[in-house]
């Protein structure tokens, strides 16, 4: 336990009713079962429609991205090694208001993904019940929104298992997720075109505007989301202070080079009849509605685009399986803060917080309804991830700050300069999503806020405001938005008129969200909670207190 400068012990954050069950494999096969899902299923062929073989560079760039970000969660969840940590973060830096902020956040994220991962299964599986998607529309059918609704209460149902029990079941599943797109990586080399890297339009159509555009809206981003799953769960991981860092870092690393390789792979094995109008004039609709096994068939390997296609249903069972668990984490994280009604922190026998899981089903059954695709709902869920992730890289700079002599089993190099590079990253990955995804998000934002004030209202016990530790909140929301606004990205897929005017030209544009993300990162750290509330704040949620009608004890 890390010693204060004041000699008196620090107090760490714990939680009531969660059982450390989970090792090193687990952790790591929790990160990697979401970043393995059904972003690798589509990932590609969006990329490549969106910029041609320079999807190469979004994937690249994002990989990178991703992996300063996951170096801070590697630290974060190391040092406060709690359930639905990156929900949490923000509340021992800034307080309430933030807190509340960043949790909803990363809560809203986290219940979109279940429903994202059945309408993956949903589309590649219309290859054999046609019924299930609408190629021409690109929208799931009412069978196949039935059918979505089932597959995400056998999610729930499976996650009232005992951790132990499920992580064994997560970690099988995992093998197998991992093991097919390394080897549809080997078996599509056979069957590679080199030419396919000058098609026509030429290696990079679209500029790098495209590109940028794609790292979000072609779902590179979120292909990559999950690397912070081991945090959600860290209340439950043994050994937390070597086994979080070592999970987050080895989960990422991993993804990277798989989905890197995947990119190459796709363009090389496309046989080239296809690319008559280049990777954008793509209109085989075996490729369209399940791609990397509409190549494999396409290139004489009939059998394996058949794995491919049991595959299709696997990887986004095991990523909306462990989300449907992340977000009952986050749910119940959220009711230790308080921001959530307190049913949300009732576990049953076996440690699991039911009432959280329950609602996680239930919101996610919402979010079908206004969503009618796959794509639709992961530019959404990357737009709040990135949000979710910001709040972590502030909270890293203020725990540098006023907790320097805290316990840190892992330390990220260069934070002073790499923290806020990384808030860049954020800003920018919001900004190149789009402005009719900005304005989207905001309306979901606002109402979280509505009905989090409702349940805050009736929570006799709910905290004290903390305004002025997040004057720099509403700053930092309203004028991303703007930017985005003003700026050169849409967002907008369809043929309808774009809502940004575009009045910030390309490039410049870039440097405006650096700069401004620079004044909200110093604005933030300079006004964040003082030493002696984070600690209070801490100590808590150190877990001796009593939990809602359970009886137990941590």
């Amino acid at each position: 336990m890390a010693t204060e400068a004041t000699g008196v012990p620090a107090t760490r954050p714990a939680d009531v009713g969660l059982r450390r069950e989970i090792g090193l494999i687990g952790a790591t096969w929790a990160s990697e079962t979401s970043i393995i899902g059904s972003g690798w299923l589509f990932g590609a062929y969006l990329a490549t429609v969106a910029a041609g073989p320079a999807a190469l560079y979004g994937w690249i760039i994002g990989g990178v991205c991703v992996v300063i970000l996951a170096l801070i969660h590697a630290e974060l969840g190391a040092m406060y090694p709690i359930a639905g940590g990156t929900a949490r973060f923000p509340h021992l830096a800034f307080g309430s208001i933030a807190g509340i902020s960043f949790g909803f956040f990363s809560w809203l994220q986290a219940v979109v993904v279940a429903p994202v991962e059945c309408y993956a299964v949903m589309t590649y599986g219309s290859y054999y019940w046609h019924s299930l998607f609408n190629t021409t529309t690109g929208h799931i059918t009412t069978t196949g929104f039935i059918m979505t609704i089932i597959l995400m209460a056998i999610f729930t149902a499976l996650n009232f298992l005992a951790v132990r029990m499920f992580a064994r079941i997560n970690s099988a599943i995992t093998w197998w997720k991992v093991a097919i797109p390394v080897l549809t990586i080997i078996i599509l080399l056979f069957k590679f075109h080199p030419g396919n890297f000058s098609p026509p339009g030429g290696f990079n159509p679209g500029g790098m505007k495209a590109v940028f555009a794609a790292i979000p809206g072609a779902a590179i981003v979120f292909a990559y989301l999950g690397f912070e799953q081991a945090d959600q769960l860290a209340g439950e991981v043994k050994n937390p202070k070597r086994n979080l860092p070592l999970a987050i870092i080895i989960a990422c690393l991993l993804g990277t080079a798989i989905y890197i390789l995947l990119q190459v792979v796709f363009i090389g094995a496309m046989p080239p009849r296809e690319l008559t109008h280049g990777f954008a004039g793509i209109t085989n609709p075996v490729v369209i509605a399940g791609p990397f096994a509409g190549v494999a068939g396409l290139a004489g390997l009939a059998f394996w685009a058949t794995i491919l296609r049991i595959d299709a249903f696997v990887s986004p069972f095991g990523t909306g399986m462990i989300y449907q668990t992340s977000t009952s984490r986050v749910g119940y994280g959220l009711a230790r803060n308080r921001y959530f009604p307190q049913a949300f922190q009732w576990v049953d026998r076996n440690g699991i917080p039911w009432f959280s899981l329950i609602m996680a089903f239930v919101f996610g059954i919402f979010f079908l309804l206004p969503f009618p695709s796959w794509n639709v709902l992961v530019v959404l869920v990357t737009s709040a991830s990135v949000l979710m992730y910001s709040g972590s890289v502030l909270s890293l700079g203020v725990f540098r700050r006023t907790l320097p002599d805290a316990e840190r089993p892992y330390k990220i190099p260069g934070a002073a300069v790499l923290n806020p590079i990384a808030f860049i990253i954020c800003g920018l990955l919001i900004y190149w999503s789009g402005f009719t995804t900005v304005w989207k998000l905001g309306v979901c934002v606002v109402i979280g806020y509505v009905l989090i004030g409702i349940s805050m209202a009736f929570d006799k016990q709910r905290p004290p405001l903390d305004w002025k530790s997040a004057t720099w909140l509403i700053p930092f929301l309203i004028g991303m938005g703007i930017i985005s606004w003003q700026g050169q990205f849409s967002g907008e897929s369809s043929k309808a008129p774009p809502l940004n005017t575009g009045h910030i030209h390309f490039w410049w544009d870039l440097g405006v969200v650096a700069v401004f993300c620079l004044v909200i990162y110093y604005w933030a750290i300079y006004t964040c909670l003082p030493r002696e509330e984070t600690l209070e704040l801490i100590a808590r949620q150190s877990g001796h207190e009593e939990l809602p009608d359970t009886g137990l004890r941590h």
